[in-house]
Formats: C-alpha cells, structure tokens, sequence
C-alpha cells in the first residue's frame, strides 16, 4: 500500500523519490541536495495552462541556476509524452514522468477539484519549493499560473536573504 501524505509542511523534510525523466532516465530528489529545487506538479504536457507554467519556468530559469536552484515538473504523462512536449516547446526545466501517481499522492496533489463548473480527481497544480538540505521551504498549494514563476523566483530570493 502507498503511503500517502495528505499535507506536508513547511520545515519538513520533502519525501524523496525517483521517478523517469524524457529518456526513461532515472532522476532522484536526492541528487539534488545541495541545490534548491523547485517541484512542481501539473496535469498534463501541451495544455494551454501547463504549457504557460513550463515556458514561465523556462523563461527564467537561467536566474533560478544563479540562485542555485533547478525546476523539476511533474504530471501522469509518460517519458515519450515529456519528449515531445520538451521538444515542441523548446522547454529547459526536467520534467518527471509519475504514470501510476505515487509521487504525486505522496505529495497529496491528486484530488478532488473544479474545472469549468464541474468537479472531478486530478493532479491539483501546486509548487514545492525545497532548500538545498531537502527541507520544504515554501509550498504553493493551489497555482494561478500567471505570474507563478516570478513568484517563485521572488520567494526563493526572500529566503535566500
């Protein structure tokens, strides 16, 4: 049975994982200690929000690197799906597949939420972002992907002070 984290907290230590990447590499949270890492789950690669956050992140990840930090995306859809959706839209940041979800209910990101009216289960968009000893730093619970990277980039500066 997975063990399923309803909420995690800030100062927490964020659970690790290893999930594949585009080239069905292996990529663990723990090799990133050391560096802040930006985790964020979203629901699936090409739609018009997810593809807003991924080029947002992309945009300025060159200033997330000068503050030591990496973008890690992670949503339901296979290796091939991240390819390709890297490829189409010229994306930067590492994106993880999570097919059978366990990561994301690790995280507590699968769940009940709205969509046009109507209620369903699914990857609720959310950021984590993990200092370089793999303790939550701040957590994003639900996202508004206007303006989300920037927000981020802007509380990682704050906590870096």
């Amino acid at each position: 049975m997975t063990k399923q984290i309803l909420e995690l907290e800030v100062g927490t230590e964020a659970p690790n994982f290893c999930l594949p990447d585009k080239d069905k590499k292996e990529i663990c949270l723990r090799d990133f200690k050391g560096k802040n890492v930006i985790l964020y789950f979203y629901p699936k690669d090409n739609s018009p929000a997810c593809t807003t956050e991924a080029i947002g992140f992309t945009g300025i990840l060159p200033a997330l690197q000068k503050l030591d930090a990496i973008v890690i995306g992670i949503s339901p859809d296979s290796p091939e799906s991240h390819a390709n959706f890297i490829e189409k839209k010229n994306l930067k940041v590492i994106l993880l597949s999570d097919i059978d979800k366990k990561v994301i209910k690790e995280y507590g990101k699968w769940g009940k939420k709205k969509f046009r009216g109507k209620e369903y289960i699914g990857v609720i968009r959310s950021t984590f972002l993990i200092d370089r000893y793999g303790k939550i730093a701040h957590i994003w619970p639900k996202v508004s992907v206007k303006g989300h990277p920037e927000d981020v980039e802007k509380i990682l500066k704050e906590l870096l002070k």
